[in-house]
């Protein structure tokens, strides 16, 4: 596995990267994920020869915060170490931020996996993440 800037001339195996994952919110509009992803502090792909099989995305002003957008991996290509390796990457590349932060679904094995790497629930900092409807 190469880990690498995401290169935009990727878009079809972007597309079927969400796809895979059965992100289709995100697949049902390619101009808004193209243009999401493009406007991104930081996107980080990892490849298998030409094949595109994980990607991390960062958005924020790299300074106070720094909030993981999305962190996929091909279903065939997941419990290798792709997602983690994708999001130490992108970590490493801003160490002194204050605020890193994510929003996942509610399964314990997703959250397994984030607190191993270092993220814990809001909730134990006295803070509460809200959505404008």
């Amino acid at each position: 596995m190469m880990i690498k800037p995401y290169d935009h001339a990727a878009e079809r195996q972007l597309l079927s990267l969400y796809g895979s994952v059965g992100w289709t919110a995100c697949t049902a509009c390619p101009e808004r994920l193209h243009r999401a992803v493009a406007g991104s502090l930081c996107c980080l792909a990892s490849w298998e020869d030409d094949m595109l099989v994980g990607l991390v995305r960062a958005v924020g002003d790299g300074v106070s915060v720094l909030y993981v957008q999305d962190l996929l991996v091909r279903p065939e290509y997941q419990r290798r170490g792709i997602g983690r390796s994708l999001l130490e990457a992108v970590l490493s590349l801003y160490p002194d931020v204050r605020q890193k932060l994510l929003l996942t679904d509610d399964v314990p094995e997703t959250l397994a996996f984030y607190r191993a790497l270092g993220f814990s629930p809001v909730g134990k900092l006295g803070c509460v993440a809200l959505q404008h409807r």
